[in-house]
């Protein structure tokens, strides 16, 4: 654009000439934006630089038709009009010059619930522009306390909310208070992994009819829209449900499997495509539900998921999963019962997982902390010495590996290594052979001359000698 400090810009991106009379709000709008997204860009390059990798390195980034409304280029009136036939002015170009258009809106009541609230504060609106519409996005903003989840922990009285999320129970949650589950709610898909399942057998088989698509070109895209909003209603009204049990218990933390990469292995093309959709699902489900229970001032936590699946809630044991076929058990991994053979608990699958989940939260049973326990080391107040004595030609104990008879007169190895003060030779520890010693090992000197090798107090030797020499 054309100012003080440039007066002729590039011919090619000249918008005083294009559009005249240019609103200054736009021009903010533009500029703010052009600033963030470089911001973000020298960040994201920055951090995939100290990250040493090869894979990863941010694209540079591309404009977007989402232009941020200050005052003066937008306008919608809310009190007083019917909100199912209102309007909302916007100052477009017609061409010729900037005139303020009426467009009609559509009625939204959660839009209008916060608008409502005293906690929720309004910010500048976004017009976001797709291939099939337009839309005029309201941000909102609320101030939210929540105390850590170290400091709820201590609480004895705390209500934890677990959610298992699954393919056909989209989601099965648990609530445990003073260790023992007080409610428990199946959500089901109500059919949706079926219904998704023969839209991806379409489109299996019009990619093999069609054979590879066109690079730029999108193929059934009917279809993937349809997936698309089928996905995305289904996880709103499971986090919504989800953050409504959250809501009757005021305080409580969120409980979810930390669950990042789930790849469909086996199967036909459309049933990797249908695990692929449900895995989307599953993460769409995690996001929204952390979100709507935000706002009530409930935590998410997500905890370790090994062994979720495969031990029982009660006793921790590892027990089996399997289903009932024509009244036959029949034991296999992805079975929907579970039964633990020590215990003998009996009872679905998914609730036992989301029952298991509280005990990781909590490290119970087989989730507690493993302790690796660390090499424990000699520490010697006085100097000490190594005593390698050399086994004689036709000694050792015939009846014990280990101490077989030499074959070769020549070859010698080490028999016993004894640790001992100088000075000092408990009687346990004597040889049955001679104490007289070939190489003596010296400990807590800082040379080594000859046969001896000198190093500290706490130091440890181990290695094979020969006659020739050390190795």
């Amino acid at each position: 654009m054309a100012s003080r400090e440039h007066p002729t810009p590039h011919p090619d991106w000249n918008f005083s000439a294009r559009f005249r009379d240019f609103p200054w709000e736009y021009r903010r709008a533009v500029i703010k934006d052009c600033i963030g997204k470089t911001r973000a860009y020298l960040t994201a390059t920055a951090t995939w630089q100290a990250s040493g990798k090869k894979r990863g390195k941010p694209g540079i980034p591309a404009p977007r038709n989402h232009p941020t409304l200050y005052k003066g280029t937008c306008s919608l009136t809310l009190a007083g009009v019917d909100l199912r036939a209102s309007f909302v002015r916007l100052r477009v170009y017609t061409g010729r010059d900037w005139q303020w258009v009426n467009y009609p809106t559509r009625y939204n009541r959660y839009f209008e619930q916060r608008r409502t609230e005293a906690a929720w504060q309004a910010l500048s609106p976004k017009l976001v522009l797709t291939k099939r519409g337009a839309a005029i996005h309201f941000p909102q903003t609320k101030t939210i306390e929540a105390k850590k989840v170290v400091e709820r922990k201590r609480d004895p009285d705390l209500v934890t909310v677990a959610v298992d999320l699954n393919v056909k129970n989209l989601a099965v949650i648990t609530v445990r208070q003073h260790d023992r589950i007080i409610e428990s709610h199946f959500l089901t898909d109500h059919g949706l992994d079926q219904h998704r399942y023969r839209h991806m057998k379409r489109v299996a088989k019009k990619q093999w009819q069609s054979g590879k698509a066109v690079a730029g070109e999108g193929s059934n895209q009917q279809i993937w829209r349809h997936v698309r909003r089928m996905n995305e209603d289904a996880a709103h009204q499971v986090s919504h449900q989800i953050a409504q049990v959250c809501v009757r218990y005021p305080g409580c933390i969120l409980l979810f499997e930390r669950l990042r990469k789930i790849k469909p292995k086996g199967g036909s093309r459309s049933r990797r495509m249908n695990r692929r959709q449900a895995n989307q699902l599953r993460g769409k489900i995690n996001q929204y539900a952390k979100d709507k229970a935000y706002q009530h001032g409930i935590v998410t936590v997500e905890v370790n998921p090994w062994g979720t699946s495969q031990h029982c809630s009660r006793c921790g044991a590892r027990g089996e999963r399997f289903s009932l076929l024509a009244g036959k058990r029949v034991k296999w991994k992805g079975g929907k019962l579970f039964w633990c053979p020590i215990c003998h608990y009996c009872a679905n699958a998914d609730h036992n997982g989301s029952a298991n989940v509280h005990h990781s939260f909590f490290a119970e049973f087989c989730w507690q902390p493993k302790h690796k326990h660390k090499p424990a080391f000699v520490r010697l107040h006085r100097p000490a010495r190594l005593e390698a004595e050399w086994e004689k030609g036709g000694e050792g104990n015939p009846d014990d590996p280990p101490q077989a008879r030499s074959a070769d007169a020549h070859t010698r190895k080490v028999v016993g290594l004894v640790l001992v003060q100088r000075g000092h030779v408990p009687a346990h520890m004597l040889s049955r052979t001679r104490a007289s010693s070939d190489t003596v090992l010296e400990c807590g000197g800082n040379a080594g001359t000859g046969g001896r090798i000198q190093g500290g107090t706490n130091a440890g030797c181990l290695g094979l000698f020969r006659k020739s020499g050390y190795s």
